[in-house]
Order: structure tokens, then C-alpha cells, then sequence
């Protein structure tokens, strides 16, 4: 794939029979279907859709021009429109007969405008007049002439065109079966025409969902001049409770025809006359008044060509696929992210790339900002880090400290929320409270195994790279964790250490254990016992180490007798107070092996004068397994140094 394009078509498009003379095309963007009705119907329908495994045909009687169809959620019962003043309806349902019955609208001298399914059974008719809910029995609602109307089907919220110049917008949310009435709001025109007339169409607002929020986006149309760039997007934040709000201003640049798609909650706005695509994210930048204006996040370029293979009975198999031609006039752009070519029989679902984005993007912290927000970031965000670390790409320690507490940030909001999730389970639900939602681990969050394997391990192996340079990136990595209160993992410290003590800096490895740069872990203490012989006090810090971890007293005592520093270790143990419960053949075996007849003889008698302070007697029980070392003892020192119990 070419690094100039971020926008490509999907590669596995829905295909259909193309448009024409007999064969009429429809879209229903709530279900993402595509109806080929052939004759009206009579000679055959084929459904087709991006996520159905297989397509649905069937036919139907012809009553004239079907100009709307659609099926309801479910795939349950099919709604066509023939005539401006009924909707026909035919059962899908398995097990019950293909029944087909009417309904009128209900209003006098209405004209139907289209339909919305809001469930499997629930169907809204958008008339001139106002609007009519059905469920099983006619429910009716009312409203103001209308011009046009827009349908979300995330979010069930149908969106009409009221008054004579078409800005006031009235939107009504379904949902559970009911309806509900929420705040009526007035787009802005550039121009109040005199006499008053429709000067708001439908093909210039769009709803859509970003970042979670429902929006209605309004294509502005103005011509270049000295005031004005050109054309602009408006974004109007539409909430389920409250005043709808302009929030947002996508600055274009250019003027002409376009189009809008939503993808990765990143707005794309297609412009048909350069060939090329712009996007913008909302959240790329703080906001700092109540209505933000933003400029494209990337330079303009087009979708990734895209070729189209023959098919047919006389296609050679070496003859090349067709080039599409892209941002045809005979395009149809659906939210959030359908494309259809109607003439050539293909329904498209965009993608971005990010890859491309990276070379495109060259402020590092402005580019994690982006891809942090997208969904299949991880790998690249990666390679962006190796990217800073290494090469002709490499970015001053700032800009690595930068990139690093972007990483930490997400890293430790997942963090809390996770640890919120799991004190909420262990509380159980509160009282009238909902179920607590686990947090989703999204691809944004990279944590420490991520960047260790991916990033930092062969970092530190590279030989064309400053050591300093390196011990400085793992120490910011550290810093930006200790910055967020993200416990360090023990092998990021141990990548340090083992980097130190490559470059012979052990005056450096002192420093950060005294001051304690490096937090103490039983495997760094393991990890620095390895060490002695390459550095010998390696040996003391490890012990130091050990016991200010006060949890492990058996490590050091394990450290020690391997030293053959038996007596050490016992006067340890007993410092801690554990010389009652420990084995006294591990201190036999260990005093044994030194060879030191005298040392064997003091451990020896420590043990018996404990055996006789526990139990009045200092013989050793048969489960502590010492009878080899008494033998071993009565050969060094005979029979009558063996202790006796004490008289009363």
C-alpha cells in the first residue's frame, strides 16, 4: 500500500447486480442492506448486506415503482412503498405464512416521505405532515409541515425538516417501544433568503455517532473570499436530555461538491472535484471555548485506488482488474461509513490506515494524541517508539519523555478503572444500583511487557546507539511510570542493570540502588547476586536489598549458607526471630559442607540447646532427619560431647 494514501476501500466489497433499466438499487442504512429489485419486484429481489453470510431473494407481486424498501430488524417483515399515501408490508417470519396486508397514513391529504423500522415490529411513517408511529395497533403522533427528514439507526433518533426554509430541526428518540420529543434546535444559514424558502436540504446534514455522542453535521456551502476560507462542517452535539449545541467547526479550505463519512470517529470529508478526502478528530485538541474550530489533521489525498476484476464467462484469466473510478458522480455516501457505486454494483465499507499517517504527521506528540484514539493503534504506536529510539527518525529525550507520558496516561486510566472494577465487584451491587461493567482493554493501551518485548529489549541491544542515550530513554520509561503511580516491572529495572554493568558503570548501578532509583524486588536481589562475580559488592547490595524487603527472610538465609556463611545466616534468623521454626538440617548440611570441624560443632550445639529450650531435651525428633549428622558428630567429637539433658 501506497504511504501517501490513509484512506482505502475494504477488499471484500457487497456486490450486487448494477443499476439500470430494469433493475432499480436501494440502501437501508439502519440494516446496511442493499435491495436489487428487478421488474418491480415480479422477476425478483436479492438482499444483500456486509455482515449476512449469505444473500436473501425472493419475489413479489407488481403494484408499480417500489421507491422504498426495507426490511425490519430481524429481517422479520418487509416494509415497500409504492405510493406516496400507503406502505405494503409481507411476514418473513419463519413458520407463519407470507402474509401481506397495508397501511395508510392516517393524516388527510399526508404524502408518505419514507419509513424507519425502530424495531422488529415498530415502524415510524415520515408524511409532509408530521409523523406516525405503529406498533401492532396504529399509534399516531403529530407535527408541523415537514420538508425532509434524517434517520440514525444507532441511536433510534429520527431527525425532521420543519418551516419554510427547512433550518428548524425537530428530533424525536425511539426507544422500548415508545417515543419521546426532544429539544428543537435552528441551524445556522449564511444567507436568509427574501422571500423565504427551503434553504436547507437534506444532502447537507448528516447524523452520526463520534466518540459516543450523537452530532448532526451541517455541510456549509460559502464561496472564497477574504472573510471566508470556503466551505465548512458544523458539528451540533445533540444529547438525549437538553439544548442541542453547535460544538464544533471543521475549516475545509476549498469549496465544491462533498460528502461525509464517519470512520474510527474520525470525520471524512470527501471533495469530488480535487479526487481527494480530509479528516478531522474533535479531540485533537483541548477545547477552549464553547465552539472549537479545527483544521484537517492531515495534508488532502485521495482513497487508495482500487481495482475491479472481471468476472464473466470470457474473461482471460491475465487480463488486469478495472481501475474504480474513484469519487464518481454516481456515488452515494451513507453514515457512517458506506460507500455505494449504484452503475457499478459494489457497496464499500472505508477504512483508515494508520500506518501512512506516521511520515505524514510530524509532531510526534500531536501524532500519539491521534493514533491513541483509533482502534488498531497498537503495532503502530510501537513502531512509532522504535521509530524515536532509533535512526534518522530519532527524537530528542524531550520528545521521548512526551510520547512515553501519552502512553502512561491511557496506561493508568485503564489501570484505575480496572482496580475501581474490581472494588465494586468485592463491595457486590449496591442497593437500586446497576451491575458494575468490566473496563475493555483497548488496543490504545500499551502497558510495561508491551514495550519491554516490542520496544526497549532490542533498543538496548542496538551498537550504533549511545549507551548513555540508552541508560537516559529506560530511565525517562521509568520516570513516566513512577509519574502515574504505575508499579515498575522488576525487568525493566533488570534491563537497566544489565545495560550498567555492559558499559562497566557499576559507580552508576551504586548510585541508583543507594538512593533507591531501582525499587527493591526479590528478583533484582537474585539478579545482583549473579553479578558478584563481575562485581563483588553486587554480593552485599543483593543482601541489603533483601532484608529491607523484610518478606524475604528465607532468600537471604538461602543466599547465605550458599556462601558458606553459616553462622551468618543463623545469627540473621534469629535477629528476625525464626530460629524455632527453622530446619536444622538445611544449617547441618550446609555447616557440614565447609569442611570446618569446629563450625559444624558451634551450629551443632545451637541446635541442641534450642531442641532443649523447646522441648526439655536437646535429642533431636526423628522427623527433623538428623541422625547422619549426629553420627557425624560423635565421629569428630565422641559420644560424651553430646549434650545431656538438662536435671530438674
Amino acid at each position: 500500500m501506497s504511504e501517501e494514501h490513509y484512506l482505502e476501500l475494504c477488499e471484500n466489497p457487497v456486490q450486487f447486480e448494477h443499476a439500470s433499466g430494469v433493475n432499480n438499487v436501494f440502501f437501508d442504512e439502519a440494516n446496511k442492506q442493499v435491495f436489487a429489485v428487478r421488474s418491480g419486484g415480479a422477476t425478483g429481489v436479492v438482499v444483500k448486506g456486509p455482515d449476512d453470510k449469505s444473500s436473501v431473494a425472493f419475489r413479489m407481486e407488481d403494484r408499480g415503482e417500489v421507491k422504498c424498501i426495507k426490511f425490519s430488524i430481524g429481517n422479520k417483515i418487509l416494509a415497500v412503498q409504492r405510493t406516496a399515501k400507503s406502505v405494503d408490508f409481507i411476514n418473513f417470519i419463519p413458520d407463519l405464512p407470507h402474509t401481506e396486508f397495508s397501511q395508510e397514513c392516517k393524516m388527510k391529504n399526508a404524502s408518505v416521505l419514507g419509513f424507519c423500522w425502530t424495531s422488529w415490529n415498530e415502524i415510524v411513517f415520515v408524511t409532509d405532515q408530521g409523523i406516525e408511529f405503529y406498533q401492532v395497533f396504529p399509534d399516531k403522533r403529530s407535527l408541523k409541515l415537514l420538508n425532509w427528514y434524517q434517520y440514525c439507526p444507532e441511536t433510534w433518533v429520527i431527525l425532521l425538516s420543519t418551516t419554510v426554509q427547512g433550518n428548524v430541526l425537530q428530533p424525536f428518540s425511539f426507544r422500548n417501544g415508545s417515543m419521546s420529543k426532544m429539544s428543537k434546535f435552528e441551524i445556522e444559514l449564511p444567507l436568509v433568503p427574501k422571500p423565504a424558502k427551503l434553504s436547507l436540504s437534506e444532502r447537507d446534514v448528516a447524523m452520526a455517532t463520534i466518540y459516543g455522542q450523537l452530532y448532526v453535521m451541517n455541510l456549509k456551502h460559502q464561496s472564497r473570499s477574504a472573510q471566508s476560507p470556503g466551505a465548512e462542517v458544523v458539528l451540533y452535539h445533540l444529547p438525549r436530555d437538553g439544548a442541542c449545541k453547535k460544538t464544533h467547526v471543521l475549516k475545509l479550505n476549498t469549496t465544491g461538491k462533498f460528502a461525509l463519512n464517519i470512520v474510527d470517529n474520525l470525520v471524512v470529508v470527501h471533495h469530488q472535484s480535487s479526487q481527494t478526502s480530509l479528516i478531522f478528530d474533535i479531540k485533537l485538541q483541548e477545547p477552549d471555548s464553547a465552539v472549537n474550530t479545527h483544521q484537517p489533521v492531515l495534508p488532502a489525498r485521495s482513497i487508495h485506488p482500487y481495482r475491479i476484476p472481471l468476472s464473466g464467462p470470457a474473461v482471460v484469466t491475465s487480463q488486469p482488474p478495472l481501475p474504480c473510478q474513484l469519487y464518481s458522480s454516481s456515488w452515494s455516501v451513507f453514515q457512517p461509513d458506506i460507500i455505494i457505486s449504484a452503475s457499478e454494483g459494489y457497496l464499500w465499507s472505508l477504512r483508515v490506515q494508520l500506518s501512512p499517517t506516521v511520515q505524514l504527521l510530524k509532531d510526534r506528540g500531536k501524532l500519539m494524541d491521534f493514533l491513541l484514539r483509533r482502534q488498531d493503534c497498537k503495532m503502530v504506536i510501537l513502531s512509532v517508539c522504535r521509530q524515536i529510539l532509533d535512526g534518522s527518525e530519532r527524537g530528542s529525550l524531550p520528545v521521548v519523555a512526551t510520547v512515553f507520558d501519552k502512553l502512561n496516561q491511557v496506561y493508568k486510566d485503564y489501570l484505575e478503572a480496572e482496580q475501581a472494577y474490581t472494588l465494586a465487584m468485592e463491595a457486590g451491587p449496591a442497593r437500586g444500583g446497576t451491575a458494575a461493567k468490566r473496563p475493555v482493554r483497548t488496543k490504545a493501551v500499551v502497558d510495561q511487557s508491551d514495550m519491554y518485548t516490542h520496544v526497549l529489549a532490542s533498543f538496548t541491544e542496538k551498537k550504533d546507539v549511545s549507551h548513555k542515550f540508552v541508560i537516559a530513554v529506560l530511565m525517562e520509561y521509568i520516570r513516566s511510570l513512577n509519574q502515574f503511580q504505575i508499579p515498575v516491572q522488576h525487568y525493566l529495572y533488570e534491563l537497566v542493570i544489565k545495560t550498567l554493568v555492559q558499559h562497566s558503570l557499576f559507580y552508576m548501578l551504586h548510585q541508583f540502588l543507594q538512593y533507591h532509583v531501582l525499587s527493591d524486588s526479590k528478583p533484582l536481589a537474585c539478579l545482583l547476586l549473579s553479578l558478584e562475580t563481575t562485581y563483588p559488592p553486587a554480593h552485599q547490595l543483593s543482601l541489603d536489598m533483601l532484608k529491607r524487603l523484610s518478606t524475604a527472610n528465607d532468600e537471604i538465609v538461602e543466599v547465605l549458607l550458599s556462601k558458606q556463611q553459616v553462622l551468618s545466616a543463623l545469627r540473621f534468623i534469629r535477629s528476625v526471630g525464626g530460629h524455632d521454626s527453622i530446619s536444622a538440617r538445611k544449617f547441618l548440611d550446609a555447616a557440614w559442607q565447609t569442611g570446618d570441624a569446629m563450625l559444624f560443632f558451634t551450629v551443632f550445639r545451637s541446635f541442641q540447646q534450642r531442641n532443649q529450650r523447646l522441648r526439655g531435651s536437646p535429642a533431636f525428633t526423628p522427623g527433623e532427619h538428623c541422625e547422619e549428622h549426629v553420627s557425624h558428630f560423635q565421629r569428630l567429637f565422641g559420644e560424651q560431647a553430646l549434650m545431656k539433658p538438662a536435671t530438674a
